[in-house]
């Protein structure tokens, strides 16, 4: 299976003052397989987010390197590197950040419709596909005062493939939603996943992770360990076994 993302010796420090600096990620390597479904796990400050954020592009790494489908992205231009984040990236956060002024269904046009020559009737019509698909389709009218956490969560993963992408991060998507949201959100996930979308997310959930297949475990910037399970099958009914193993490998991290 090739990989989608080769990240080598990545490091982050930011400022403090004007000769010190904090290490956030810290001479990091990874690699993900297209196709996996790949948790990060870990205490609070630990790094998780910033590792999404820097081997996605959203943030420039101090040191090392990112590939992305084997092109390094560390050294592109920022235009350019927004492109590949716009055309094959997709990305879910805990706070979803819709337009106000927009409809549901606009929304998730709108990344869309940003090239001027964008075939608005397409875009459309996959728009109302991908609503259908997370079961959101009666709200495509809506504004964002008229859908639950859990709606508006659907809304931000129909806005993240819109354009198809190769590779969805997630950042804590489940965070700030209840149970039943968060089993719904992440049933969604992967058959997304299953029909060949990469995805990758930061979870402090462990019911979360063992929906996954491959967890990464973070301390102090580095990874530190990682877990496979391989893919999560709810007709096999392993559930319980999957979290009580995940559990047990965290407790002996010293999470």
């Amino acid at each position: 299976m090739t990989n989608i993302i080769e990240a080598k010796s990545m490091t982050k420090k930011v400022a403090l003052g004007k000769e010190n600096e904090l290490p956030i990620l810290r001479d990091v390597n990874l690699e993900v397989k297209e196709g996996e479904f790949v948790s990060v796990m870990g205490p609070s400050g630990s790094g998780k987010s910033t590792l999404l954020y820097n081997i996605s592009g959203m943030d420039r790494m101090t040191s090392g390197s990112v590939k992305f489908k084997g092109r390094e992205i560390g050294s592109l231009k920022e235009e350019e590197l927004a492109k590949v984040r716009l055309k094959t990236m997709g990305f879910i956060f805990q706070d979803i950040n819709l337009l106000k002024n927009l409809s549901l269904i606009d929304n998730i046009m709108f990344p869309a419709l940003v090239p001027t020559d964008a075939d608005k009737h397409a875009v459309n019509q996959r728009a109302k596909k991908l609503m259908k698909m997370t079961g959101i389709e009666k709200l495509a009218n809506h504004n964002i005062t008229q859908g639950s956490g859990g709606q508006l969560q659907r809304v931000g993963i129909c806005r993240a493939l819109i354009n198809d992408p190769d590779i969805l991060f997630g950042d804590e998507p489940t965070g700030a939603l209840d149970s039943q949201s968060t089993e719904e959100i992440m049933s969604i996930l992967a058959q997304i996943n299953k029909n060949g979308t990469t995805v990758m997310l930061v979870t402090h959930d462990v019911k979360v992770a063992a929906k996954t297949e491959r967890i990464l475990f973070m301390v102090d910037g580095d990874i530190v360990s990682q877990k496979k399970i391989g893919k999560f099958d709810a007709q096999q009914g392993d559930r319980k076994e999957r979290e009580e193993s995940i559990m047990k490998w965290l407790m002996e991290n010293g999470f």
